[in-house]
């Protein structure tokens, strides 16, 4: 949805650059701007998408905090190296309160500033 989006308006990216951290989802050069499009469950937003598993717990609160750092690490150094980076999360372009409108805004927003980090939906993570 949201490369469909870039591309139809104009937007040009390339997918997962494997020379940078965390090879983001979406890399608009000219923009020296990355797009992660981070899954709720995966990623840890705390929103109703983050549930967790009822078996091996242990296991699951061991992998989302690995998630959750490496995140936050791959945040950091591409700041770093004076990239800027948008976080949107997946509730916020599907289920009941999704705003994929509000997404697009923010979207714009982004790219035709010098902000160097957001991230999309209600609630806001500590990612750097």
């Amino acid at each position: 949805m949201v490369r469909k989006w870039l591309w139809a308006n104009g937007y040009r990216y390339r997918l997962h650059r494997k020379d940078l951290p965390g090879k983001p989802d979406i890399v608009l050069p000219k923009y020296r701007a990355v797009i992660f499009v981070h899954g709720c469950f995966w990623h840890r937003h705390g929103c109703t998408f983050t549930t967790t598993p009822d078996t091996r717990r242990d296991f699951w609160y061991t992998k989302f905090e690995e998630n959750v750092a490496r995140d936050k690490r791959n945040i950091k150094y591409l700041l770093e190296q004076y990239w800027r980076v948008m976080v949107i999360w997946e509730c916020s372009l599907i289920g009941k309160n999704a705003a994929p409108e509000q997404v697009v805004v923010e979207l714009t927003d982004f790219l035709n500033s010098e902000t160097c980090f957001t991230e999309t939906g209600d609630i806001k993570r500590r990612l750097i």
